[in-house]
C-alpha cells in the first residue's frame, strides 16, 4: 500500500502520508478525488489530479533522489528509497486545503531545494511538469520548511449562485 495515515483534523484540511514509491502518484490521485468529492468540488479533480502527479512525480525523482534503476529493469522501475526518515515519518506528503473559493494542493518532502522550471526539449520525456503545473492552476510556488519544502498550487473553485441576477456593465462599471 502506498498511503501511511490520512489525517483529517479539520474537515477542510487533509493530509495523507505517501510512502517513496512509483504508485504514490496513483495515491496522492486518489487521495485528492475523495477529498474533492467529500468538498463538493468534483469539478477541479482533473487540474488538481494532472497537478497532484506532477507534484508527487517530483519529489519522488528530484527530493528523495530517485534514480532509474539498474540497466535491465522495466521502463518505470526506479530506485527509491524505501526507509522512513529518521522521526519515523515517510518521506512526502500530500495535503488539499479548502477555503471557499479556493483549493491548495501541498506535497512536502525532505529536500530543501526548490523546484526550477526548465525549458523543455521537445523531444525529451520529461521537464514539462512545473509548465503544466503552471497552466493548470491559477499560481503556484514553493516554501523552505524546517526539514525539506513544501511545493504548492492554488486552485479557484467555480462559484455556483443560482437565480443570480447578472451585473450590468461586466465587471468594471463607468461613474456618471
Amino acid at each position: 500500500m502506498s498511503t501511511g495515515t490520512a489525517l483529517a483534523v479539520d474537515p477542510h484540511v487533509v493530509t495523507c502520508t505517501l510512502a517513496p514509491r512509483y504508485e504514490a502518484v496513483r495515491t496522492a490521485r486518489d487521495f485528492a478525488r475523495t477529498a474533492l468529492q467529500r468538498w463538493g468540488l468534483d469539478e477541479l479533480f482533473d487540474d488538481v489530479a494532472l497537478v497532484a502527479s506532477e507534484l508527487v512525480t517530483n519529489a519522488l525523482r528530484h527530493a528523495i533522489g530517485a534514480r532509474p534503476a539498474a540497466a535491465g529493469s522495466a521502463l518505470d522501475d526506479y530506485d527509491f528509497p524505501v526507509q522512513p526518515t529518521a522521526d519515523g515519518r515517510l518521506p512526502i506528503r500530500i495535503s488539499l486545503v479548502h477555503r471557499a473559493p479556493q483549493v491548495v494542493c501541498a506535497v512536502s518532502d525532505p529536500s530543501s531545494i526548490g523546484p526550477v522550471a526548465r525549458e523543455a526539449d521537445f523531444v525529451a520525456e520529461s521537464g514539462r511538469g512545473l509548465h503544466l503545473v503552471d497552466s493548470f492552476s491559477r499560481s503556484w510556488g514553493w516554501h523552505p520548511l524546517g526539514s525539506g519544502k513544501v511545493v504548492w498550487a492554488l486552485f479557484e473553485a467555480e462559484r455556483t449562485v443560482l437565480n443570480a441576477v447578472p451585473e450590468l456593465g461586466g465587471r468594471h462599471r463607468r461613474s456618471a
